[in-house]
């Protein structure tokens, strides 16, 4: 099987792509792929990493508001799509896939013109400009989120959910704890706020460090680079309580998942998706900051299951996240029925999900 895979822009679109890859290569020794980005994207730098072949094409995304640069996407699609044509043709793919981003518009579009099967993943609960207009032209879509089954033609909608959860299954949890200095016999809660961190996360829990330091349970907080050092600096002053444990980053974030018993996080569709594949409990503070507000909608799906509480961030302050945050670690009934609403979320295997719906696409191309 030969597989065109394109998605870029952000690690939510990336990873997915990178996760789904691996288990096929897992089930079908014989696959082959090559991944299609832009040389500006994300993705030009992680994928390569992960030895898959990369090419590259030159796209940008529309502007909401009216626009001249709009004019200009609008010819870079059309000579995105004849690239991506020659690409797909070189290949010979039997199937590609989009996972989401502006450039896997004129990948897919130039597949589907070409009678290729094709198939995009939609990750959140509300979908981005590009896939709304791939739907129209794409054999299947893969949906995460029931809630975005509405914006797509019915008939074309499978529910798979995220690739990215099977990177954190099986993962070993006491190699997580050990690669920060965890305690064994402590619960831990973890306070992240994305990979370049969250600044009113860091400064609610900072209003509340000296009382944090007293709990019985330990804290893994996570500042982003850009914060650390302003972080430490205010921690120093409050004297840095032995149960707390900071780092600017975590680089194995699957094996320190697997040893935590809740987290406060921000509500990407990735970070969802990896917490309902383990059933961990969650505080969920989306970001207001991203397109149609598609966080705090990924948020209230796993809300209304009784997997997550959410606070939006114009309500947040550190005692009432202390508060939450114990009475979710204190209360084993809550916790309990917490994970298990989070773990009967997460329980689909996506990543064989979807290879089951591309290899039937790519059968159909035969």
């Amino acid at each position: 099987m030969r597989i065109v895979i394109s998605g870029g822009g952000t690690g939510g679109h990336i990873y997915p792509a990178l996760a789904l890859i691996k288990e096929i290569k897992k089930v079908n020794k014989e696959a082959t792929f090559i991944y299609i980005g832009t040389d500006n994207g994300l993705e030009s730098k992680i994928v390569p990493r992960d030895n898959i072949p990369f090419k590259s094409i030159t796209i940008s995304g529309f502007k909401r508001k009216i626009s001249f640069d709009n004019v200009k996407t609008i010819f870079r699609f059309l000579k995105g799509t004849a690239d991506a044509k020659k690409l797909i043709k070189d290949f010979n793919a039997d199937v590609v896939i989009g996972t989401g981003g502006y450039v896997c518009g004129p990948v897919v579009f130039a597949a589907a013109k070409l009678k290729i099967p094709t198939l995009i993943h939609e990750q959140n609960s509300v979908p981005g400009l590009t896939n709304k207009f791939l739907s129209r032209y794409v054999d299947k879509v893969a949906i995460c989120f029931e809630e975005a089954k509405a914006f797509f033609p019915n008939e074309k909608v499978v529910y798979t959910g995220n690739p990215r959860a099977s990177e954190v299954l099986h993962r070993n949890g006491d190699e997580g704890r050990r690669s920060i200095g965890l305690s064994n016999d402590k619960k831990t809660v973890l306070i992240v706020g994305g990979s370049r961190g969250a600044r009113p996360i860091n400064d609610a829990f900072l209003e509340v460090l000296p009382e944090a330091g007293k709990r019985d349970y330990q804290f893994l907080y996570v500042t982003g680079e850009v914060h650390y050092e302003k972080v430490m600096n205010e921690v120093n002053k409050l004297g840095n309580p032995s149960n707390i444990f900071i780092r600017p980053f975590i680089h194995n974030m699957p094996e320190v998942l697997a040893a935590i018993d809740l987290i406060v996080a921000r509500a990407g569709a990735t970070t969802l998706a990896e917490v309902t594949a383990l059933g961990l409990p969650s505080i969920l503070i989306p970001s207001p900051y991203v397109t149609n507000n598609h966080q705090e909608k990924n948020a209230n799906a796993l809300s209304k299951n009784g997997a997550a509480l959410v606070r939006l961030e114009k309500e947040l302050d550190g005692q009432q996240l202390l508060t939450d945050i114990d009475d979710i670690l204190l209360n084993q009934s809550k916790w309990e029925k917490m994970h298990l609403a989070s773990k009967q979320l997460g329980k689909q295997d996506a990543a064989k999900v979807l290879y089951e719906v591309i290899n039937q696409l790519a059968k159909r191309n035969h």
